[in-house]
């Protein structure tokens, strides 16, 4: 039989957050976002969908790059 990977796409939002010591409520603000939308992209663990503004967005706010966002993350 056949064994099916299944790859999976860590987000780690919060982690930047807590790295660069910001707030839900202030990358809100600098976002555009309300703070619940805010909590909601952070508590993710796995990436879902994220349109491409918002994500330009947390990349402005948070000076990083996607991939300090996400992380590749094979099933072993």
């Amino acid at each position: 039989m056949q064994r099916v990977f299944e790859a999976v796409i860590r987000w780690k939002l919060a982690v930047v957050m807590a790295e660069r010591n910001i707030s839900n409520k202030e990358l809100a603000q600098l976002i555009g976002l309300h703070t619940t939308s805010v909590s909601r992209l952070k508590t993710r663990r796995r990436l879902t969908r994220i349109d491409e503004e918002t994500l330009n967005a947390l990349c402005k706010a948070l000076n990083c790059q996607p991939g300090d966002l996400m992380v590749y993350e094979p099933d072993a």
